[in-house]
């Protein structure tokens, strides 16, 4: 426990850019630790880049064939033997689901297995101060890209609450692509004690003018949400902001969900093309909702907020329009069928790692040409409030 509190410490006061340098100090002094290496993921969660200072020493090391990867993956701590009795150890480096990367140590075998519960947790503290230190800092930002990112992108990326997220009652996973040329698709999630609230959106155009469309209506959302009063109250206040700065020349579609994690009741408000597909006892379908107007159509248009119910066990997957809409090189839609497919393929993968796979699936439906759409898959793993104890 000595050592834990004193990598703990370490960690805490560490200055923003700093931390790996501690992690390092720390490790070699209270573990014994070589050879200590901090992974981020990249914004495609292709490869895991290593966190360093010019002059760069490490290559990008893959998600897909690796023992870092598997590590991050999984989400479980890897041993990787090495020669003269040492092992390597993988620790995923995370924040409350939110997978962020691999923190890799060499230690002698006996020592790792040993204390692999302690620098697991370190590996956690670490993750805590990764994002605090994001504050103060563009150091880690900087490393989880392995290409420029477009302004509409980092604007995008920025407005995001992350890329998944894990509570009793839940698993939430996202992914966004193009991830380095995003502009319009986004989501949002905030939880309390007993409720959860999601928003799928989709806005219309491209570059920055989606973006700054997107980014006024997220906001818009949040505050709203933010001010405690309903989601079809939510939708309507969002539709005057939106529709006072564009006058219906631009206007978002958005999906949004209030759940109770308690009872597992939804009030739902469905505004646009963002779509969603349930996986219940082995068969996926498409759940529709009544359609209403996207925010910022028309001027003061009411919204009426619907009932859904969600069941222990059940998956729901949300997809943007540039998802069910893309087409193969000989015109056909991806579609439900393909989408059925694709969630039927990823249903052993965790929440967090359904969208990237089913994306990866579109990439070969769409085959060599380039997206001209944004993509946008969410994955809701429901498992309901636990009974009381």
């Amino acid at each position: 426990m000595k050592r834990f509190l004193a990598a703990e410490r370490a960690l805490r006061t560490a200055a923003p850019h700093a931390l790996l340098d501690a992690a390092r100090s720390v490790l070699a002094e209270q573990y014994g630790a070589e050879e200590i290496e901090l992974f981020m993921a990249d914004y495609s969660l292709t490869v895991l880049q290593p966190v360093s200072v010019l002059p760069h020493t490490l290559e990008p090391v893959s998600v897909h064939n690796t023992t870092v990867g598997r590590a991050f993956g999984s989400q479980k701590p890897h041993h990787e033997e090495r020669s003269g009795g040492r092992t390597r150890l993988h620790l995923p480096v995370s924040v409350r689901g939110d997978r962020l990367g691999v923190l890799s140590v060499t230690l002698p075998e006996a020592a790792a297995r040993e204390w692999e519960s302690e620098l697991a947790e370190i590996a956690d503290v670490l993750g805590h101060e990764v994002l605090v230190a994001e504050r103060d800092t563009d150091l880690y930002l900087q490393t989880r890209r392995k290409d420029r990112l477009t302004l509409a992108a980092e604007m995008q990326w920025q407005l995001l609450p992350g890329r998944s997220c894990s509570r009793p009652e839940y698993d939430l996973g996202a992914q966004l692509e193009p991830a380095y040329a995003i502009f319009g698709d986004n989501f949002d999630w905030s939880a309390t004690a007993d409720r959860l609230t999601l928003y799928v959106t989709n806005g219309m155009g491209e570059g920055i003018e989606a973006s700054l469309l997107t980014n006024l209506a997220i906001n818009a959302l949040r505050n709203a949400r933010r001010a405690g009063i309903s989601i079809a109250d939510q939708a309507a206040l969002a539709d005057q902001a939106v529709y006072a700065h564009y006058r219906g020349r631009c206007y978002l579609s958005v999906l949004m969900f209030d759940f109770d994690l308690v009872t597992g009741h939804a009030s739902v408000v469905d505004a646009g093309s963002p779509q969603l597909l349930r996986l219940r006892s082995g068969t996926v379908e498409h759940v529709t909702f009544d359609a209403q107007l996207p925010l910022g159509m028309f001027e003061e248009t009411d919204y009426v907020a619907q009932d859904f119910h969600v069941e222990p066990g059940d998956r729901l997957v949300f997809v943007s329009d540039g998802v069910h809409g893309v087409a193969s090189p000989k015109g056909e839609a991806y579609g439900d069928t393909a989408l059925a497919r694709a969630i039927h393929s990823t249903r052993l993968l965790p929440a967090a790692e359904v969208p990237r796979a089913i994306l990866r699936e579109l990439t070969g439906h769409r085959g060599e040409a380039l997206a001209d759409d944004d993509a946008l898959v969410v994955c809701l793993d429901w498992r309901g409030r636990p009974p009381a104890a």
